[in-house]
């Protein structure tokens, strides 16, 4: 199974108050970063459940102008609170309240971000919201794409788009119960640490937009699994990155053991920066390394006749590693100027 996930993070309406105020609530949003953006309510028509209508044009707010603010807020010592947000819909005259309920908004309407996909400055950049995880879906749908012409023989693979990634991952536990794959390949962004502000003194693994896929090692991922996905990188010069999980991969990769399932799992990504704001920002080398690792890798075992039991059995044997020894820089200076006299 390859699975990216398809859920937006979205807002919420809470509650509509008397002044035309549409206080809402930003579940995993940065509070700071959703104000000032434009966004559409998706509202449910109260008198038929299950239709709704889209409404444009209202803008998340919390403090309406610095003049209003605290002096701490104005100069960048305290932060928004979620409970502050509201949204700004332009309503006016008398009975705002019911002028915006009048538009059947009520508590429970989703609300998403409205902001495009769009280039960046810079060449192979492109920035916009929910690349977490519309780049895991798309990735997971080029793939299929790119085998649909010479489809493989030996081997069944599955594409999958799970809902409820970003509240807990109970949709790709729900596919890997249903369908029972033997190996789950969980397609997700990722962070670029390198570039990502006062993270430095954390000693995070170097991962960087423009430099490939990311794969992560330890928790539930299957180290033969992974062997496999950095043969297929290597033999076909796709640039890979390698990232450090510990308990928890953060990814549908976790699925099979949320499920209480037996299946080899992979967490691969493409490094982005701003996650979980309006701006997300990635690099379109990152993606197609990803699409085109665990197409390279998808047609190997299929020519190779990968099985079940080839993961039952293909695990690390460490007490047969062999043994590295560090060289002394001057033992190899000394050895190549033996080298160069005889020469």
């Amino acid at each position: 199974m390859v699975c990216g996930h398809a859920d937006k993070i979205r807002m919420q309406v809470r509650h509509v108050s008397a002044d035309g105020k549409i206080w809402i609530q930003s579940d995993s949003f940065l509070p700071l970063t959703l104000l000032g953006n434009q966004v559409n309510i998706f509202s449910e028509d109260p008198k038929s459940p299950g239709d709704y209508r889209e409404i444009r044009g209202a803008t998340v707010e919390a403090l309406g102008a610095i003049h209003f603010a605290d002096p701490s807020a104005r100069e960048g010592k305290s932060g928004i609170k979620r409970e502050q947000l509201f949204l700004e819909t332009g309503v006016s005259g008398k009975d705002k309240g019911k002028q915006v309920e009048a538009l059947g908004i009520r508590a429970g309407d989703p609300i998403i971000l409205d902001r495009p996909i769009a280039p960046g400055v810079f060449p192979d950049s492109f920035s916009g919201a929910y690349l977490d995880n519309g780049l895991g879906c798309f990735a997971a749908a080029e793939v299929a794409a790119l085998l649909a012409p010479a489809p493989l023989s030996n081997v069944r693979v599955q594409f999958a788009f799970a809902a409820f990634e970003e509240i807990g991952r109970f949709g790709s536990r729900v596919l890997v119960n249903e369908l029972k794959p033997d190996v789950l390949i969980a397609l997700d962004v990722n962070h670029d640490y390198t570039n990502a502000p006062n993270m430095g003194s954390k000693r995070m693994p170097a991962l960087e937009m423009g430099k490939g896929f990311s794969l992560s090692t330890g928790s539930v991922t299957s180290p033969h699994l992974n062997s496999l996905l950095q043969r297929a990188a290597l033999d076909n010069d796709i640039p890979i990155q390698l990232d450090v999980r510990g308990a928890d991969t953060g990814t549908d990769a976790m699925a099979g053991v949320l499920a209480s399932a037996d299946v080899a799992a992979a967490s691969l990504g493409f490094p982005i920066r701003n996650m979980h704001t309006v701006s997300e920002t990635a690099h379109t080398g990152d993606v197609l390394a990803c699409v085109h690792v665990v197409e390279r890798f998808l047609r190997d075992a299929d020519k190779s006749g990968l099985s079940r039991e080839n993961f039952q059995s293909a695990h690390p044997n460490l007490a047969g590693a062999r043994l590295l020894e560090a060289e002394r820089p001057e033992e190899k200076e000394e050895e190549g100027g033996k080298k160069g006299g005889e020469k």
